[in-house]
């Protein structure tokens, strides 16, 4: 009669965990579906608003340079320049990538100083989706500048045999 009674409260222990297990996989399949996973470019625009904390951004100064067409999203070589005499005076202190399709807009943030040389980065960053990516320059005297450049991520080619 023991036996009985524990093989049971096995068994049920058993159909409540197999329960609590597809009940998690349902839950980190709502989480993890592409809805979730990218970014929204009203993402992207409140990470830039926010960098700047309001002001205006002006067009140019920024020179922001990745390959229009990437096979692989993973290691995507990302160049960017400031036109800055990088003096005492009138410097770049940061440079912050955003990327409107990725899950995290803010990609990196980059600080220089007047010893820095010249305001230039090269890097290798991960794009999630094609989608266009921003360069935003905040110079010492506290304006912002802003380059863009657009990216075509292509699919994997493989096709499965049926």
């Amino acid at each position: 009669m023991k036996i009985k009674q524990n093989q049971s409260i096995l068994k049920s222990r058993r159909v409540w965990f197999a329960g609590l297990g597809k009940l998690s996989l349902l839950a980190i399949g709502t989480w993890f579906s592409p809805k979730f996973a990218f970014a929204k470019k009203e993402d992207a625009a409140n990470a830039i608003q926010k960098i700047s904390g309001g002001a205006s951004i002006q067009e140019g100064r920024v020179d922001l340079v990745i390959p229009p067409l990437v096979e692989n999203g993973n290691l995507v070589v990302l160049k960017v320049s400031v036109d800055s005499p990088m003096t005492a005076n009138d410097y770049v202190k940061v440079i912050h990538v955003i990327a409107e399709g990725n899950p995290l807009p803010n990609i990196f943030s980059a600080y220089l100083t007047p010893r820095s040389g010249a305001a230039r980065i090269t890097t290798r960053v991960r794009l999630a989706d094609s989608q266009t990516v921003w360069a935003i320059a905040q110079m010492s005297d506290g304006s912002f500048w802003k380059g863009s450049a657009e990216t075509l991520v292509t699919l994997s080619a493989c096709t499965e045999m049926v």
